[in-house]
């Protein structure tokens, strides 16, 4: 399937997914956001594909989002609503997702990058939420990811004064995992997502769902924890796991 605003490609069980709006630093449209789902969509169905890297360009993961699409409330309510959605997505992906960070990732950009369960950012990464300087507020999940990133302190002081942080403190604040050359951005990627797809899909997946129960108000997360330990404990996957522990040997899981 070809696209407008991405390039995707697969490398073994990773599917890797290329911001390419480079004329606007990667900025967030509604074109971008909607062909970044069905994406998304498409390789989490394929058998084939074990995990997801999100990425950009050397100079922009994604700057923000487009203000050339910013109109009156009605554009705004529609545009919170596509960006939330597609966003709440990517967190909820059973298939482990990384985003590959180099250069700004700003507003909507950071957004995106915290909606996936891990960040590597490269030396050259810069992180914010500078919403307020245009009058404005963090509006897609911006409050709510960095807080559970960062703490309520760290959160407060991004938002409310718009600065940006470096890579080397974004791994400080926890909103990176690691800080990585530019040069070897995706190759740590797909290093830490070989260790991952050698996982049983389905203890990553449950394993996914169970942190995210975390923020959800509305479940008991220890509920859901021990619900989804059970639906992993009577898989296949689980008799291959301890059978190949008894055995001494490396585990082939199907998951099933």
């Amino acid at each position: 399937m070809s696209y407008n605003t991405i390039l995707t490609e697969t490398e073994g069980k990773v599917a890797i997914i290329t911001l390419n709006r480079p004329q606007v630093l990667n900025a967030l449209n509604d074109e971008l956001m909607n062909e970044l789902g069905t994406a998304l969509l498409k390789f989490d169905a394929d058998d084939s594909i074990a995990c997801m890297i999100i990425t950009g360009s050397e100079k922009a993961f994604a700057a923000g989002a487009d203000i050339s699409e910013f109109g009156g409330p009605e554009d705004a309510a529609r545009i919170g609503a596509s960006f939330h959605a597609a966003l709440n997505a990517v967190a909820a992906l059973p298939c482990f997702t990384i985003a590959a960070v180099s250069g700004f990732a700003l507003g909507g950009g950071c957004e995106l990058a915290m909606s996936c369960h891990f960040v590597i950012a490269s030396e050259s990464a810069v992180f914010g939420q500078p919403e307020v300087n245009l009058g404005i507020m963090v509006g897609y999940g911006g409050s709510q990811r960095l807080t559970q990133r960062v703490g309520k302190g760290r959160a407060m002081e991004l938002i409310i004064t718009g600065k940006t942080i470096n890579a080397t403190q974004a791994m400080n604040y926890g909103l990176a995992n690691y800080v990585v050359p530019q040069t070897e951005l995706l190759d740590k990627a797909l290093s830490i997502l070989k260790v991952c797809h050698e996982k049983s899909p389905i203890a990553v997946g449950n394993s996914i769902k169970a942190i995210n129960a975390v923020w959800d108000e509305n479940v008991n997360g220890y509920e859901v924890e021990a619900n989804l330990f059970g639906e992993c404990f009577v898989s296949g996957d689980s008799k291959e796991g301890i059978a190949a522990f008894k055995e001494k040997r490396k585990p082939h899981f199907k998951g099933h």
